[in-house]
């Protein structure tokens, strides 16, 4: 699949190969640069910004896509009526772009089957139509998103008046307490402190899309964020007996405490709901070597790294393993997404909201989390990439520094 994306924005690259992993069997190439002649290109995508020239040649709605603010749309829609059909709104969703991937993979298909310009010419109609429609849709969630936005930024002065009433009460500055008093006016605190945790993390999750989000990094050993995630979640485990056990490497590297302290109070509560009454629940930290490379996914830029094969560690891995019922392997991806949930009991994504959460803390640190079965339960994991100069461990020559940083940076 030959992908041409015209863009400024190094994040739409990143995303385009993080989904082009999910067509193991297609083989990708993405390629920069204006200039599509003599290209048989099956995806042409054009980050559009006010100013640029678009090719009014380009055959819109079918393989090319113009993605565009919202607010742009009607002047550009003056200027190049000629791309309608071919209109995607900005900031585009994994969701959306995985979409347009998958139609330039399914139009590959057909292209090579089709036998008549009559089935080509019934398909782009459809094409055009679902187009129109997805348009149309995309303009309805930033409209629902705003107001969800809104909503939650609104939810966080109660939530921290309610907070600091907690605090009076649990201090003793306005009346003295038993023991069992302060014991309950400590789970009001808890309960508290984690709803406004999470409406702190779905305001972000919400605006996340429009507004340029980035963490606050700071050099820190992640065990801190794993302890105190630990004593936020520690009346779960009191309740059903549960045995933790906690095995963390020391290390030092850039994160956001307090993103990183949400992902892990998720996944720890994640793995407390899923995991029976008296069974145990494993965390650990170590150095790890994180290969980012894709066999099927191909960038001119980056055929010399392929070259390189150190294995040096250059990230910090977390795995979260309880002792819970595992995950159908058709669910393993999805159960990151937004909004994403299955049937039955054991339908560990709740909606998707709290694993998706997690996904765009690690996205906006630059690392990654996944899912997988154990031999016991499912294991939630997640990377944090170490900086460029603490990559290369052991090795202290110029020529191997090079090699590592080819192979992987």
């Amino acid at each position: 699949m030959n992908v041409q994306l015209v863009s400024e924005d190094n994040t739409l690259l990143v995303l385009c190969r993080e989904i082009a992993k999910e067509f193991p069997a297609i083989n990708w190439q993405f390629r920069g640069g204006t200039d599509a002649a003599g290209l048989n290109l099956d995806l042409s995508l054009w980050d559009y910004r006010m100013g640029v020239s678009i090719p009014e040649n380009q055959k819109w709605g079918s393989r090319s896509f113009v993605l565009i603010k919202a607010q742009d749309v009607v002047s550009f829609r003056k200027a190049h009526p000629y791309a309608e059909t071919g209109i995607v709104l900005k900031p585009v969703t994994r969701a959306v772009l995985r979409a347009l991937m998958a139609q330039a993979v399914a139009g590959t298909t057909q292209r090579a089957r089709a036998d008549t310009a009559s089935v080509r010419a019934d398909r782009d109609d459809i094409l055009q139509s679902l187009m129109e429609a997805n348009l149309q849709l995309q303009q309805y969630d930033a409209e629902r998103t705003n107001f969800l936005g809104r909503a939650l930024h609104d939810f966080q002065a109660p939530l921290t008046a309610l907070g600091g009433y907690c605090d009076l009460l649990a201090d003793e500055k306005i009346g003295s307490l038993d023991e069992r008093q302060k014991l309950v006016i400590h789970r009001m605190h808890h309960s508290v402190r984690r709803l406004s945790r999470m409406t702190r993390a779905m305001f972000n999750l919400s605006v996340g899309r429009h507004v340029a989000l980035k963490p606050d990094l700071r050099e820190g050993d992640i065990r801190e964020c794993a302890e105190q995630a630990l004593y936020e979640v520690q009346q779960l485990a009191e309740e059903k007996g549960i045995q933790l056990e906690i095995d963390f490497e020391p290390s030092l590297l850039p994160f956001d405490s307090g993103q990183i302290e949400q992902v892990m109070v998720n996944l720890l509560e994640n793995a407390y709901k899923f995991t029976p009454r008296y069974g145990s629940i494993f965390v650990r930290g170590y150095r790890y070597f994180w290969d980012r490379r894709a066999a099927n996914v191909f960038c001119p830029a980056e055929s010399d790294r392929r070259a390189g094969q150190a294995k040096f560690p250059n990230a910090y891995r977390v795995d979260v393993e309880d002792s819970g019922p595992g995950i159908s392997p058709e669910h393993l991806k999805l159960i990151f997404e937004e909004y994403v949930s299955y049937s039955g009991g054991q339908d560990r994504s709740r909606g998707g909201l709290g694993l998706a959460i997690c996904r765009m803390i690690l996205n906006q640190h630059q690392g990654r989390i996944w899912a997988e079965n154990g031999q016991s339960g499912a294991v939630f994991s997640f990377v944090l990439p170490f900086p460029a100069a603490n990559r290369v461990g052991e090795v202290n020559n110029d020529s191997a520094r090079n090699e590592l940083s080819r192979a992987c940076v």
